[in-house]
């Protein structure tokens, strides 16, 4: 981060979680939503390299990281649409990965006047019904079985294969920096279960996939190649619903190339948000 940028972290009560939120920087706003295996540290490559040109914040959805998740009903695109309130952001970027993503998209289509551009990595999309490969469920399976019988280092160990390494490599083909982080941010997640199963998520309605024509901002849509087979049909439909929405497909990476492939995925971003966020 340039000398200059300023930064600050803290606390903001939204909806009835208190949420851990940090900001750089100065200039058009850029917005960072996480993935659900990760929290606001997947961004540490991103993070201080926008602050040299946007105000970013990062910041963890409840129940994640160091955010709270109260027992109620919820809403992850309202609490982001409470955490720029409180901050007093009237207009931003919105960048977000897999549960990110998915949150972004419903910010989208819920808030079209607040998003001056939209960036979805390897999201997630409500309303959008795919079928695994069967190779797909009964990794996804094994997970769930392991989290239930609470073995939530063998759920980590499974979890961590499936969306850092991908269904068609082997952990030796990762680097391993980063499945160690994602595993260290996960294994938080994991153990807040009990939290999460006493707290009800909605959506909004109708869902974001019968609304995907009505998103008008400039949108960049990123996928890996090594990505499990759901998330990259979610991406093709992402592409078709969103008006000139442009997509890229990340090779050599599965569903965080925010880690995996900073340097790439940050010189897609920055171009991106150059010629559409007003810097």
């Amino acid at each position: 981060m340039s000398s200059g940028a300023s930064s600050q972290q803290g606390f903001a009560e939204v909806n009835g979680a208190r949420l851990y939120y940090e900001v750089a920087g100065e200039g058009p706003v850029v917005a960072l939503s996480h993935a659900g295996i990760a929290d606001h540290r997947m961004w540490d490559d991103q993070f201080s390299v926008l602050a040299e040109r946007y105000r970013v914040i990062r910041y963890d959805h409840r129940g994640f990281g160091q955010s709270s998740m109260p027992p109620s009903e919820y809403a992850l695109y309202e609490d982001l649409h409470g955490l720029l309130r409180f901050l007093g952001v009237e207009r931003a970027a919105l960048v977000g990965v897999s549960m990110g993503g998915s949150t972004v998209i419903d910010f989208a289509v819920s808030y079209p006047e607040m998003v001056s551009a939209l960036v979805t990595v390897g999201a997630g999309l409500g309303g959008f019904s795919t079928e695994s490969t069967p190779e797909e469920i009964a990794m996804f399976e094994q997970a769930e079985q392991a989290a239930a019988a609470g073995d939530l280092d063998r759920a980590n160990d499974l979890e961590v294969h499936i969306w850092v390494d991908g269904p068609g490599r082997t952990p030796e083909m990762v680097n391993p920096s980063v499945r160690e982080r994602v595993r260290e941010m996960n294994l938080i997640a994991l153990r807040r279960g009990g939290e999460h199963k006493q707290a009800t998520r909605r959506e909004p309605v109708p869902p974001a996939n019968d609304r995907l024509s009505a998103i008008t901002a400039p949108t960049l849509v990123i996928v890996g190649d090594q990505d499990v087979s759901d998330i990259s049909l979610i991406a093709d439909r992402i592409a078709a619903g969103i008006p000139d929405a442009r997509k890229v497909v990340m090779r050599d990476t599965a569903h965080v190339p925010p880690m995996e492939r900073p340097a790439e995925f940050n010189r897609l971003l920055l171009d991106f948000l150059a010629e559409h966020n007003g810097k």
